[in-house]
């Protein structure tokens, strides 16, 4: 059982680099400890700025640093970073195409029974929708790690959501393909394509284990790159597939799976089946306790495959 979250992943990444980089800079809005930055801001307080419980100035601040120069990543709960600062991530980093690195940290329902407000199940909808904003959603601390290095070496916005909780590997630190903007194939089959981002991924991959033993065969695709999406990736797995269904801790309007549908519509139109959070205020509990009551589960998701083939 992996005992790491991604947000620490962040953190070991940016320690070891700022060693060599030092226009390297994390901003914090009161939320080191929960970002498992705490270990950052020790090590090189020259390097760090905390701005209090305010986002919009964190965002501002991190978009002025960058046209100095300087590599920021600015960490703040999803929920407030996605909504509180919107007009600064959209206005002062993607419109005027700053090099910072917004990391949304307990994103989703990770938050669990704070609720309905600490929440972002919007994030990606809002995030995806501004011009030059790039949208990731890691799926384990390997590939989260992976992602920081790729981000530390261009110039480009970029919104990171990462969970609260740890979550299982899906990959391992000698065996953890990676392409920028590329979706990393799982497994390949013939029956039915899971395109899943995030904290997700796992439960698409067990899935697909599942569907196996009863004789269907699945492609798994982790879209960690949810914008930009990668839609050759899309299209080469859905094309001979029968089903298409997408899995993300995300509202059921303008996420990662709207963008799947409309690929896929407009260029070899398959039925395609959404997973997501409600519609409604969510159920308070923890991640797993959400998730399974929704179907956002290995068990869930071989149903909905079940259902639809």
């Amino acid at each position: 059982m992996n005992k790491i979250p991604n947000r620490q992943a962040i953190c070991e990444v940016l320690m070891e680099k700022v060693k060599e980089d030092k226009d390297i800079v994390v901003l914090c809005s009161d939320s080191r400890g929960s970002a498992s930055l705490a270990p950052f801001a020790q090590a090189h307080p020259e390097n760090f700025i905390e701005t209090g419980i305010a986002e919009q100035n964190l965002v501002s601040i991190a978009a002025g640093l960058a046209k100095c120069g300087k590599k920021p990543f600015a960490a703040s709960p999803a929920c407030f970073l996605s909504t509180r600062s919107y007009e600064q991530c959209k206005v002062d980093v993607s419109y005027s195409n700053t090099n910072v690195t917004l990391i949304g940290i307990s994103g989703g329902v990770s938050y669990g029974a704070l609720g309905m407000s600490h929440h972002s199940a919007q994030d990606i909808a809002a995030m995806s929708a501004i011009p030059n904003m790039r949208v990731y959603l890691p799926s384990d601390r390997f590939q989260t790690a992976k992602l920081i290095e790729a981000l530390l070496e261009d110039e480009k916005p970029a919104y990171v959501r990462v969970g609260r909780n740890p979550v299982e590997d899906i990959y391992t630190e000698e065996n953890c393909p990676f392409e920028m903007d590329k979706a990393t194939v799982l497994c390949e089959g013939t029956d039915v394509v899971l395109i899943a981002c995030g904290e997700m991924v796992r439960p698409a991959y067990e899935a697909s284990q599942i569907l196996k033993e009863k004789g269907i065969s699945a492609t798994v695709l982790d879209m960690y790159c949810v914008k930009p999406l990668d839609k050759d990736g899309i299209l080469k797995a859905v094309q001979n597939a029968k089903l298409v269904v997408t899995v993300e801790e995300h509202a059921p309007f303008g996420g990662m799976g709207s963008m799947v549908c409309q690929t896929v519509s407009a260029n070899c139109p398959k039925k395609v089946v959404n997973l997501a959070l409600p519609d409604a205020p969510v159920i308070t509990g923890t991640s797993k306790e959400v998730f399974d009551h929704y179907g956002l589960n290995a068990e869930g998701i071989a149903k909905t495959v079940e259902e639809n083939l």
